[in-house]
């Protein structure tokens, strides 16, 4: 299949590249979103609800949304947007589409973040970009933007039709995550797509549509205009990328990479050989990853009598353990940042503040859409303190379980970890105090991470559990392991017991020798310090 065809028909994600939606499928596929319950890929939208169409003013102009509405529609990130025939596709969409007299809607807000410079070069050189321009896809920089949750407010007309109608609100983003929280709080539902599939939908203003059978609209002379009235052909590409992407471009770009720029180059640097640490900073905070370490391994933890922090289904991606996209204004890296003087304006992300491992651990769980079987059908980042029943933020609960000399644990669904959001999601946890995570399983390299802080990570039998054990969190949990870490083997099986007579065996995913070293020292950041120390002397 051509690499067209293949943008044409098959680049249509949610979440993970194993939940891929076929295009021809994407309006069914979505009907069934709002059918399924509150979860991965279910809202729950009552069937009388579902074709509610909430009017409201957008700058003096009517302006309409329902389910699915697309607010967001982004070429961002550097996975795909340094591909020229996808890139000059995108903008040949575009040129149809005006040819045509298709315009995007205002209230809908797009942008065009190429992974490199030499987009911008092809795209002049062509006379293309003046297309991107019409339909609202102006440069607002390069790399990660939207992808990374960087796209920035929502107009707050648009804001306030989501959020007083509970309408669910799509993204089609040309980036490589869309996990639900990260790309807009407002955007429940995530798309990713080629480049010109993201001006398609952004012209059609919703993903539930079929492509085949649907116009996407009207254009001047009063017909309907279909996707393929404005797909260009193969040929229409390699016409342009021949003519158009010329290789001084790439040596005139790339030349000076290493020069930095002006702004870069005049940040003054100390001459000390060690960093000198800012205690005012809020970007900048020393970690407390080697406090109070001696150079003997602490050798294995006990775990005994540990509370649940968070008790998870299937699918909990590592976007939704990770601090990432912005900062919510009630969370408690907000307040954090508020009690240091920092304005609600100048919060900017998580990832512009992942050298603060205070801010990053109260954004650690802190996703807006999780969803944690203690709150029952709440969706969240909130959380039981099960000593007292207070409903706490994850943070609060997880400093109030730590205060009071208290273990915790995460019990888990099949998948747990998947995504790519990495060091964070096992950072964070050890952090709040997690010291295990029990799940059906877990995405390969999560697990690796978690044991690289520290963290033991467990399964559960094949076909058992939490649900099927009865286990509802409320439960006091301690791990039997040996203490002797010469007694412990990758994969073994350990017993589990709980503070009401439960016990049930789980399978031990330290998987190798190494792994268990790392655990013998507290983690691989103690392991390497350790064996740096050893070396030298």
């Amino acid at each position: 299949m051509c690499a067209l065809r293949f943008m044409k028909y098959c680049l249509v994600y949610y979440c993970r590249p194993h939940d891929r939606v076929t295009l021809k499928d994407m309006k069914s596929d979505w009907h069934a979103c709002l059918d399924n319950k509150v979860g991965f890929k279910g809202f729950a939208v009552p069937k009388e609800q579902q074709d509610k169409v909430v009017k409201f003013d957008f700058n003096g102009q009517p302006a309409e949304l329902k389910h699915g509405s697309v607010v967001i529609a982004a070429i961002t990130s550097c996975t795909n947007t340094s591909n020229p025939s996808v890139m000059l596709g995108a903008a040949l969409v575009a040129k149809k589409a005006c040819e045509l007299g298709l315009e995007v809607k205002p209230w809908v807000k797009t942008s065009l973040a190429p992974g490199s410079g030499v987009v911008t070069k092809y795209l002049l050189k062509s006379g293309l970009q003046e297309y991107f321009n019409k339909q609202g896809f102006h440069l607002v920089g390069y790399g990660c933007t939207t992808c990374i949750g960087n796209s920035g407010e929502l107009h707050e007309s648009v804001s306030a039709a989501i959020t007083e109608n509970d309408v669910v609100a799509a993204a089609v983003l040309s980036g490589n995550r869309n996990f639900e929280g990260r790309v807009h709080p407002l955007t429940r539902a995530n798309y990713l797509a080629s480049p010109p599939l993201v001006v398609a939908y952004a012209l059609a203003g919703t993903v539930d549509i079929d492509f085949e059978k649907e116009p996407i609209g009207v254009g001047k002379d009063g017909k309907e205009v279909f996707f393929r009235d404005i797909w260009p052909t193969t040929e229409e590409i390699a016409e342009v990328v021949q003519s158009s992407v010329l290789p001084d471009m790439f040596k005139s770009t790339y030349e000076a990479i290493t020069k930095g720029n002006p702004m870069w180059n005049e940040l003054p640097v100390p001459e000390a050989s060690l960093y000198s640490w800012d205690s005012n900073s809020t970007y900048i905070h020393e970690p407390p990853y080697f406090k109070d370490m001696t150079m003997s391994p602490p050798g294995p933890h006990a775990v005994k009598n540990a509370y649940c922090l968070l008790n998870f289904g299937d699918s909990i991606t590592t976007d939704h353990i990770s601090p990432a996209g912005s900062i919510h204004r009630d969370s408690p890296a907000a307040k954090y940042l508020l009690e240091r003087g920092v304005d609600r304006k100048d919060f900017n992300s998580y990832g512009s503040r992942r050298g603060n491992d205070e801010v990053m651990a109260r954004g650690t769980f802190a996703n807006i859409r999780i969803v944690n079987k203690f709150l029952g059908g709440e969706v969240g980042p909130k959380t039981i303190h099960v000593p007292t029943g207070e409903k706490l933020s994850v943070f609060d609960a997880a400093t109030k379980y730590k205060s009071e000399g208290h273990d915790t644990i995460i019990l888990a669904g099949a998948e747990y970890g998947s995504g790519s959001s990495r060091d964070w999601a096992a950072k964070g946890p050890m952090l709040l105090g997690v010291k295990a995570v029990i799940s059906k399983s877990f995405e390969r390299i999560h697990r690796s991470n978690l044991v690289g802080m520290g963290i033991i990570p467990l399964c559960f039998k094949a076909g058992e559990d939490a649900d099927s054990l009865g286990l509802t969190g409320h439960e006091r949990y301690t791990i039997n392991l040996p203490t002797d870490v010469s007694e412990i083997r990758p994969g073994q099986d350990v017993t589990i017991t709980t503070d009401n007579d439960k016990s049930f065996t789980c399978i031990l995913r330290f998987d190798t020798e190494v792994e268990l070293a790392y655990y013998n020292h507290g983690g691989i950041l103690p392991y390497v310090i350790r064996n740096m120390a050893a070396a030298q002397n």
